[in-house]
């Protein structure tokens, strides 16, 4: 089926036609899965396809979502970047489990992601911060996020201060910002079907072989 066969799918949608799931072999990779729905969703013209759920739960055991962008992923894991004194950062030093969630309405699909995380290398991280444009890498030193701002005035100071200290040149990659890495043990495709009749395609690590063992879910 053609990419524009599909669009018609989700046209008519409500009147009960819906988007096929690609053939699945019993011994999918996950990994090339997730490969392939993020091009569908990254070809279909949504909005910032990478955006993401990260959910987090500090010690007092109240979980915390926020959205954030995917930047890369292999069969390793899947990687933001953020500020390590972050809310989130401080909720994933305690308590390495994670959950992310892409959610494509346009093409009634979603990705849940279960798993650990772990810290990108300080390289990794400085190779990204980079890459960024300027104005985000000052915004990095300016920013102590999630800390309480006493007014809008203190942010702007302190970004006119770091463009003052960097004018020119190279900004320096701070130390306390950089990537975490999920490491997944759960990974669920769902595709949206007529009458609530949907597909739920899961896929669950085995710890002692590191092999994925394939499964699917009542809707």
């Amino acid at each position: 089926m053609t990419f524009l066969e599909k669009l018609r799918c989700l046209l008519t949608f409500g009147q009960g036609v819906a988007l096929p799931l690609p053939e699945i072999a019993d011994n999918q990779d996950p990994f090339e899965l997730f490969k392939l729905w993020f091009s569908d969703a990254n070809k279909s013209g949504i909005l910032l396809p990478e955006a993401m759920s990260v959910s987090t739960c500090g010690n007092d055991g109240q979980p915390s979502s926020r959205m954030v962008l995917l930047k890369e992923f292999d069969e390793q894991g899947f990687v933001f970047y953020t500020n390590y004194a972050s809310k989130k950062s401080q909720q994933l030093s305690g308590n390495s489990k994670v959950a992310l969630l892409f959610h494509w309405n346009v093409l009634q699909r979603q990705i849940r992601i279960e798993g650990e995380v772990e810290k990108v290398s300080l390289a990794q991280s400085a190779n990204y911060f980079h890459s960024r444009d300027r104005g985000s890498q000052i915004g990095a030193w300016a920013s102590e996020q999630s800390k309480k701002l006493n007014n809008d005035d203190e942010l702007k100071q302190k970004v006119a201060h770091f463009n003052k200290l960097y004018p020119q040149g190279e900004v320096p990659h701070p130390e306390f910002w950089g990537g975490w890495r999920v490491k997944p043990r759960y990974i669920e495709f769902w595709q949206g079907r007529a009458s609530r009749l949907h597909d739920r395609i899961c896929f669950e690590q085995k710890l002692e072989n590191n092999t994925w063992q394939q499964y699917k879910l009542n809707p």
